[in-house]
């Protein structure tokens, strides 16, 4: 039945009548859980009425009303697209299958008055209510104000009070929330107003900037140093994968399912096939890596990519951490032997635990993944795990996996045996392994400050700020010159030995401004030049990190900058580590596993290596005592905790050891944790 037939159930007038009074009709689409059907809620309203959402949800009592997309209105009224849809298509459908809301204003409305439902079609008002009267209607006010849940508005007073993360002194241009009161907040502040990143209008994309960028850039340069000295070479291969390739290894396909975007459309054609975009590379590479390898001597192969991957599947984004798409590096390796594959599965491993250690002063544990957390479709996993004091939460830094022959085999990569024809062809052993961007954010949540940023030197984009000072007023035009010009000397003094130093002559903002700026930008250090310092011969060196204040001679500045870069990133490695090894606790019963668990301590448990166990562990340590689930706060760690990794150094395991959850015996230490 076409939408005029419906229409002329109502009494329809034949096309739009001047004078008519505009209507809208409106569906929304509430909250529910994953397993329940939504039911529509359809709005009926003047076009001059607004409808805000908590109006709407407040009359049906229903959760987060958001506008419903096309794929609502085709399968819950049969039609096409929300632009075309009027109450006409309701006729036919089920009262029960939606809620209607019809606005207050409307019942001012006379009887007789044509209603305007879009551009042809009109309706007397009259005709209208008596139609609508069937679906059992609930008239809404939309002119009043949004009321809060009782239970909210007693809260807020007290929250105010306790938990107001505003800092004091808190100028509008730096870090406005406390690190320690409101740890999302103030990471989203620190990253924006810091210049590291900027929000895109793709939920869970980012841009990066160019501070970031160069963070990254410094980390590609030493890693990539390393992996060629191993005989690693560059490529790329294209972003898209067919579903076909994709489905090919049943469990890496299952692992990776939820997070795989589609291409299905190109313009306005269905593709005949659809495309994938890779959330790994491995079933992109791995037919080529046929075609190419054919004899034993054709091994290894050695290849990475920096490219970006996209991983769809999420609700909550969370920048650098948990991101759409992201920057990595992900290497493909191939190997006659098991050996020559595990050796490099941990040389890879090492090189991991160095940019984190080395570069970005952030301390890490090495580990075994269990079977549970392992890569999909792999033998085995080796993990960098850290560790977030701010919220008590482990992070896992990077994986090196050894595929062992799986891969392999599904992709018919195979070599002529070394022993001969005569014998059968063999299976290669592959590895793969991968870094991404992830790493800047766990810099920024460790090191960084409620002043802002604090960027380790090594990778830092720039390492010194010169800034002359003392300049005033009465300053002459030739002190002001010899002022700057002696920073000028410093900041080129600084360039040739190979510190990344830049200096700010700008007279428009006070030495005060820009000291506050540098702050939050996270510049390692910033040397403070004025008339005093040159008639001394020295310049004040303050060092972001903990604001320490150094008389440097003029003379000795090729020597000491540098060292007092090398200090602070020691210390900044000292410092992080310290906390990290304070929390990382050992437990061996069940009842301290829970109670430390809260005070937000990494675990070191014995444990049997079941699976189920594990899952057990899980679940038990994300309830109460009495078996209830424990509260949902998104800004602490409220999850159970997983097992992070089976680390390599091992504390030593007693004689009749029992599993920290079960009767079974351990067989060793595992770390858990809740986790990002």
């Amino acid at each position: 039945m076409s939408v005029e037939e419906q229409f002329a159930k109502l009494c329809l007038e034949s096309a739009a009548a001047e004078g008519a009074t505009p209507v809208k009709s409106l569906v929304f689409k509430p909250k529910t859980a994953k397993s329940a059907t939504p039911v529509p809620i359809v709005v009926v309203a003047l076009q001059t009425t607004a409808t805000p959402s908590p109006l709407i949800a407040q009359a049906t009592k229903t959760k987060d009303p958001r506008l419903a997309r096309d794929d609502l209105f085709k399968s819950a009224f049969n039609c096409e697209t929300a632009k075309s849809f009027t109450v006409a298509y309701l006729n036919g459908v089920a009262a029960s299958s939606f809620q209607l809301l019809i606005d207050s204003q409307l019942e001012s409305v006379a009887d007789d008055a044509v209603l305007q439902l879009n551009e042809t079609l009109c309706i007397k008002k009259g005709e209208l209510t008596k139609f609508l009267a069937q679906f059992e209607p609930v008239t809404a006010d939309f002119t009043q104000e949004v009321k809060k849940p009782e239970q909210q508005q007693k809260k807020k007073p007290a929250q105010q009070q306790t938990n107001n993360a505003s800092l004091e002194d808190a100028k509008l241009i730096g870090i406005t929330v406390d690190k320690t009161k409101d740890f999302p907040g103030w990471y989203q502040q620190v990253l924006t107003k810091g210049e590291m990143l900027d929000y895109y209008d793709v939920s869970g994309c980012y841009i990066l900037r160019p501070p970031s960028y160069a963070i990254w850039e410094n980390i590609q340069r030493w890693f990539d140093d390393k992996i060629k000295g191993l005989g690693v070479q560059n490529a790329y291969f294209p972003m898209f994968v067919s579903s076909r390739v994709l489905e090919k290894e049943k469990d890496h396909v299952e692992g990776f399912a939820p997070e795989v975007a589609w291409v299905t459309r190109a313009g306005s054609s269905e593709l005949e096939e659809p495309i994938a975009i890779r959330p790994t590379s491995e079933t992109v590479m791995y037919p080529y890596y046929a075609k190419w390898i054919q004899s034993y001597r054709d091994l290894p192969l050695k290849l990475n990519q920096w490219n970006s991957v996209v991983r769809w599947e999420f609700k909550h984004p969370q920048p650098f951490l948990r991101t759409r798409e992201f920057l990595w590096q992900e290497g493909h390796t191939v190997f006659l032997t098991k050996e020559e594959a595990e050796e490099e599965v941990l040389q890879i491993l090492d090189f991991y635990s160095g940019v984190y250690e080395e570069l970005l002063a952030v301390p890490v544990i090495k580990g075994r993944k269990t079977e549970k957390e392992k890569f999909a479709g792999g033998d085995f996993t080796t993990t960098c795990e850290g560790y977030i004091p701010q919220t008590g939460r482990g992070i896992q830094g990077a994986t090196s996996h050894h595929l062992g022959q799986n891969f392999s085999k599904m992709f018919n990569l195979t070599v002529e045996n070394p022993q001969g024809p005569q014998y059968p062809k063999v299976f290669a052993w592959q590895n793969s392994w991968g870094l991404s961007t992830r790493v800047i954010g766990v810099m920024v949540m460790i090191h960084s400050d409620n002043k802002g940023l604090v960027i380790p030197p090594r990778v830092s984009q720039t390492q010194a700020v010169v800034i002359p000072v003392g300049i005033t007023k009465k300053t002459s035009d030739e002190q002001r010159k010899i002022i700057h010009e002696s920073a000028r000397d410093i900041e080129s003094r600084l360039k040739k030995i190979g510190v990344r130093a830049f200096g700010d002559y700008n007279d428009n903002y006070t030495p005060g401004w820009k000291f506050s700026q540098y702050e939050l930008k996270g510049v390692p250090i910033r040397l403070e030049l004025g008339p005093r310092d040159i008639e001394q011969n020295h310049v004040t060196v303050v060092r972001r990190s903990d604001s320490q204040k150094y008389n440097v001679k003029l003379d000795e500045l090729e020597t000491r900058i540098p060292e007092i870069l090398e200090e602070m990133q020691k210390d900044l490695f000292e410092k992080a580590k310290e906390k990290f090894d304070t929390h990382r606790v050992i437990v061996n019963e069940w009842k301290d596993f829970v109670p430390n668990l809260n005070k937000k301590n990494i675990l070191l448990s014995p444990w049997c290596g079941v699976m189920e166990c594990e899952e057990d562990i899980k679940e038990s340590s994300a309830k109460k005592d009495d078996g209830e689930e424990l509260e949902v706060d998104e800004k602490s760690p409220s999850m159970g905790a997983k097992s992070l990794c089976i680390p390599f150094a091992q504390p030593e395991l007693k004689k009749d050891q029992k599993c920290i959850k079960c009767d079974r015996p351990a067989i060793q230490y595992c770390m858990f944790g809740r986790s990002y």
